[in-house]
């Protein structure tokens, strides 16, 4: 009897040491399945905001605004505006192939009454300057019967103003910079630290004046006088260019004129290198008599566009977390 009663007792302890397990088991099973369940809806709502965060900034990259070009905006007659914006050379958005593109479209366009060159530039490349220079004055002539009006707001200097010569008339703001009508070339050189340091320039060349701007060797009289050449003769040309474009109206007996100086819109009147004070809006509306803009400037495509905004966003970033390092 002893024997049974002992039996019973291990019985029920196996049982109950079996149940435990299995209970365990399943709650811990339950508690994975309602783990992983909350790692999906965590994971379902990441994603989604991650989603809404790069809808948002495609929406603010391309300004609300919609993607097509000034000319399918239209609905009737118009001035039509191209931007002339920051320094004009090849690898910028102010390059002469942009900038013909968008004045092409502007003169093609046949509800065009006039057309505004919208200048905030200090200027850059003379070549890439004549040449949007030579094409404005070629669809002039194409096309009498559209006005070309240059029209200054920050600045308008140097290329820039190569440019707005080409125009039937400038214009401006009474605190625009304008002229510098001037050309420069510039360089450094750094043979007295190279001589500090006893370091040897070694360079072979093929050609007697080919290292001739190389900035780690003495600069020879002869190389100089062979620059100072070309640079005089880019500036006559500029000089040609300007004094085509504005005619009688410039200043001749002022020796500043052409001697790289600027002025304020108000004073170039004076200089006639501007011929009144308006904007924009203003030229459209009481000069051309089309207050509808319509802005030809040709536009990046939506991927330049949202990588060049990356890209300013990722600079200007970098800069914030440097100054902060820099103050802690």
């Amino acid at each position: 009897m002893a024997e049974t009663d002992e039996g019973t007792g291990q019985g029920d302890e196996t049982s109950d040491a079996e149940h435990w397990e299995r209970d365990t088991l399943a709650r811990l099973a339950a508690a994975g399945l309602a783990e992983q369940r909350r790692a999906r809806r965590w994971g379902i709502l990441f994603k989604s905001l991650v989603l809404l965060y790069l809808f948002i900034v495609l929406f603010a990259i391309l300004n609300v605004g919609p993607l097509v070009e000034g000319t399918e905006r239209a609905a009737g007659p118009h001035t039509a505006m191209v931007d002339v914006r920051g320094e004009i050379s090849a690898s910028s958005d102010a390059n002469a192939d942009r900038l013909i593109q968008g004045l092409r479209d502007a003169f093609d366009d046949a509800r065009t009454r006039g057309v505004i060159l919208r200048i905030n530039s200090p200027g850059g490349s003379p070549v890439q300057a004549g040449m949007v220079y030579d094409e404005i004055r070629r669809l002039r002539s194409e096309h009498p019967d559209i006005p070309v009006y240059a029209v200054a707001t920050d600045i308008c200097a140097s290329g820039a103003y190569y440019i707005a010569a080409a125009a039937d008339r400038i214009y401006a703001n009474r605190a625009s910079i304008v002229g510098s009508i001037g050309v420069r070339y510039s360089g450094f050189g750094f043979t007295g630290i190279m001589d500090k340091l006893g370091i040897q320039r070694r360079m072979i060349t093929a050609g007697k004046h080919k290292a001739m701007l190389d900035p780690f060797l003495p600069q020879d009289p002869a190389g100089e006088k062979r620059i100072k050449d070309m640079v005089d003769r880019i500036h006559q040309q500029f000089i040609d260019a300007v004094k085509q474009g504005r005619g009688k109206r410039l200043d001749d007996a002022d020796p500043d004129l052409f001697s790289g100086l600027v002025w304020t819109g108000k004073q170039a009147i004076d200089k006639g290198l501007v011929d009144d004070l308006a904007t924009p809006s203003e030229v459209a509306r009481k000069v051309i008599g089309a207050e509808n803009i319509v802005d030809f400037t040709p536009r990046k495509d939506l991927w330049q566009r949202v990588s060049d905004r990356l890209g300013s966003s990722f600079a200007a970033a970098l800069d914030t977390e440097l100054l902060s390092n820099r103050l802690r």
